[in-house]
């Protein structure tokens, strides 16, 4: 007897037959996630051994279209909980992760501990209408509680005595909501015109300060605020490499199956990346430059979230030069010392 695991994806399923009695791999490949794929499956597996059972891996919303193909194929299909493959993988001598790896774990742990402990799969199309109107309808309850507790905060900021007087689930009926809006009309008023000074003013600050900044396309005052607020100082960094690392831009290799591939670093400074993400995506748009930049990454074999990502590290290192240079307001200063011969009171930099 053999025991097929099956790792599946939207795109792929792969699969990897083993000896139900030793554990030792009988066979493995890769099949399309659609119906020539499905057949392709089972004739493979039937070529194998007359005496198999399928396990894969219990996540309906990719293998449920495989399972159904199986089932009307006469095969014998169990379900394998996602922790008790994990727990199968944990056992393995190769490290690492990849597709096969996953089928080869998922079906380990059907032969580990006997394919008649696995729930059978067993396909209802009521039963799965149901389940998904239930789940969707779980989402937008998780969607509304979110809302109404950031509602929460933003009145216990704004408004306590008015928040206090809401009792608990009173924020999901019409007429409580009717009264809240009506308060919060004049603080909302009052925080705009507070936000619109302090963009002003804040424009005003990175004039004075970087001006250099604000002739880059796609850098804003607010963008530029974020560049010079994060990095705190670009003379702390020893190199565009350690600004890159900082900013989130230095890649770092992520592969899954035969893709190789490389994405962001997540350990980074993430509003110093988010600013360089607006910059990228408004230069994709608007700059010609770019946008033949971005097509040739392509051209090269990248993907478009790739070509933006290399784009993203260019503009780390194109950044990181205009931060290293003088600001303007030290420049001035130092100007006024050479004509006065006073030298400037010192500037204290709080990060």
């Amino acid at each position: 007897m053999i025991v097929i695991g099956a790792d599946t994806h939207k795109a792929t399923h792969a699969l990897v037959a083993v000896d139900a009695g030793t554990g030792r791999i009988r066979g493995d490949r890769e099949i399309k996630a659609e119906e020539p794929g499905h057949l392709a499956a089972v004739r493979w597996a039937r070529e194998l051994d007359d005496d198999r059972a399928w396990a894969i891996e219990d996540c309906r919303h990719v293998s449920r279209r495989f399972e159904q193909a199986l089932l009307a194929a006469g095969e014998r299909v169990v379900r394998v909980p996602p922790h008790r493959m994990g727990a199968s993988r944990k056992g393995e001598r190769e490290p690492g992760k990849s597709d096969e790896i996953d089928a080869l774990a998922v079906a380990r742990a059907v032969v580990k501990d006997g394919v008649e402990c696995f729930p059978v799969a067993y396909l209802n199309d009521q039963s799965m209408e149901i389940r998904l109107l239930f789940d969707h309808r779980a989402d937008l309850v998780a969607e509304r509680t979110r809302i109404v507790n950031r509602l929460r905060w933003h009145l216990l900021e704004l408004s306590p005595e008015l928040e206090r007087s809401c009792k608990r689930g009173s924020l999901s009926k019409s007429r409580v909501l009717d009264r809240v809006e009506r308060e919060q009309v004049r603080e909302l008023r009052r925080l705009s015109r507070e936000i619109d000074a302090l963009h002003c003013e804040l424009g005003a600050l990175v004039r004075a300060h970087r001006p250099q900044l604000l002739a880059e396309l796609g850098c804003g005052a607010l963008t530029a605020a974020i560049l010079i607020g994060r990095t705190a100082g670009n003379e702390r960094f020893r190199s565009e490499a350690s600004f890159a690392l900082q900013s989130g831009t230095a890649p770092i290799p992520c592969s899954s199956g035969q893709r190789i591939q490389h994405r962001l670093n997540r350990g980074g400074d993430r509003h110093l990346n988010h600013a360089l993400h607006i910059i990228a995506i408004t230069r994709a748009q608007r700059d010609p430059a770019t946008k033949e930049y971005l097509d040739r990454k392509e051209a090269e074999g990248k993907t478009p979230k790739g070509a933006l990502r290399a784009l993203k590290r260019h503009l780390a290192r194109h950044f990181h030069r205009l931060l290293a240079e003088p600001a303007a307001d030290q420049q001035r200063a130092a100007v006024d010392q050479n004509s006065t011969g006073v030298a400037p009171s010192p500037m204290v930099c709080i990060s």
